[in-house]
């Protein structure tokens, strides 16, 4: 493509809200990781290193009977408190601005765990309550 010698009417969209085919026998739970398997459909959090996070369910979704795609599933970008992982794993006040990883549906960690966990998000604070995590 040329480069432009006029104005163009370039098309947005907020950049909040989208919606994906849903993997085949797959059940999501509102405010569940939601995350893209290396298929491109959506799927919830669990330890993967082909898993990209694309945001937190919005409703359950079940497509349990339904073939890939059969169902789209909303999810919603932003910013989103979930479970601390424990131990070595645990998320400290210290690791805001870091990349935070996927342990399952609604727990995060600080470490990829040998190379084993796909990356959550963010991580923005951390109370004690959970970790804030941006996606």
């Amino acid at each position: 493509m040329a480069a432009l010698t006029a104005d163009r009417n370039t098309p947005q969209r907020d950049n909040k809200q989208f919606g994906f085919g849903v993997a085949a026998t797959t059940k999501l739970w509102a405010g569940s990781i939601a995350c893209l398997n290396a298929s491109g459909f959506l799927t919830k959090g669990a330890v993967a290193t082909t898993l990209k996070t694309v945001g937190v369910v919005e409703e359950t979704i079940d497509n349990t009977a339904g073939a890939n795609g059969a169902v789209i599933g909303k999810v919603r970008r932003g910013l989103f408190r979930f479970a601390n992982s424990s131990a070595g794993d645990l998320i400290a006040l210290t690791d805001v601005g870091a990349s935070c990883f996927v342990v399952d549906d609604q727990t995060v960690a600080k470490t990829n765990g040998s190379s084993t966990r796909s990356v959550a998000g963010v991580i923005r604070s951390v109370d004690a309550d959970g970790v804030w995590v941006e996606i």
